[in-house]
């Protein structure tokens, strides 16, 4: 694994946590109806949400699906990151609105509004990053 793959992957964590961030913001002044809530919610996750994005993105570095020997194509692959960054971040979410808000069920409502907007938003950002070859010594095949 080269140098460059860790610049790869600290430069998707930062342009994710800012489309993550804005979202989060807005969904969260939306639900709660107070834009400081929505504030304070979205600039908690930006240091959990970091960590947790730059793990996760290492992990799947490391991961090599395959079926029948073939490796597991792009698409598939990037839906299943989907999947699983969806279940960390929500988990993380419904957490920190619960805690900052002081309600369950605002933390609840948060976290639900953003597996949908958020798992559309990662599906683009990780087929984005897929057509750019910065941090990667060598591209196999971009479809």
């Amino acid at each position: 694994m080269s140098d460059s793959s860790f610049k790869r992957h600290i430069a998707k964590t930062i342009t994710w946590r800012i489309v993550g961030t804005i979202d989060t913001v807005i969904l969260s002044w939306i639900i709660s109806g107070d834009p400081f809530t929505g504030l304070k919610i979205g600039l908690a996750e930006v240091a959990t949400k970091m960590v947790l994005y730059y793990l996760h993105e290492r992990a799947w570095f490391k991961i090599n699906l395959t079926k029948d020997g073939v490796k597991l194509e792009s698409r598939k692959r990037h839906i299943a990151k989907t999947i699983t960054w969806r279940f960390i971040g929500t988990l993380d979410t419904m957490l920190l609105a619960w805690f900052i808000s002081g309600n369950p069920l605002t933390g609840l409502k948060i976290g639900f509004a953003e597996v949908v907007t958020k798992m559309i938003l990662y599906y683009f950002h990780e087929r984005l990053w897929y057509k750019i070859n910065y941090g990667l010594d060598e591209r196999t095949k971009k479809d």
